[in-house]
């Protein structure tokens, strides 16, 4: 999904391509993001060699909609981010050429807890879902 403010005109459009990314900025992560994160969510390149300009910056996901809603960028994100996020002034076009994000359960073995297990058993007997 790209996210992008309600009077831009791929909100109109209703659809947009990896292509439409070099027509305007994506926010700039910053180099606290770790790099293959970044890389997975949002191209420097569009899959013509076009580059992905960045910037403003953000380091949060509110910033990140804050900033599209005020016009100044569009970004990238999953389609879960459309689903439980309705902010106004902020319309989720599809990316019909996006690859699928896959995203997969984490925690610091130091936090390694029953519950933990029980969460990470149940995840895996569901099997992969689409969110």
């Amino acid at each position: 999904m790209l996210a992008v403010s309600a009077d831009h005109p791929l909100a109109e459009r209703g659809t947009a391509s990896l292509e439409d990314l070099a027509d305007d900025h994506v926010v700039d992560l910053g180099p606290d993001a770790p790099a293959y994160w970044v890389a997975s969510m949002v191209p420097t390149r569009t899959p013509l060699g076009r580059r992905v300009p960045r910037g403003p910056a953000a380091r949060t996901f509110h910033e990140i909609l804050s900033l599209v809603a005020a016009g100044r960028c569009v970004h990238p994100l999953g389609e879960v981010a459309a689903r439980y996020n309705k902010p106004p002034g902020i319309v989720f076009v599809p990316l019909h050429d996006a690859p699928t994000l896959e995203w997969a359960l984490t925690w610091r073995t130091t936090a390694d807890s029953p519950t933990l297990r029980a969460l990470a058993r149940t995840a895996a007997d569901l099997g992969p879902i689409t969110l």
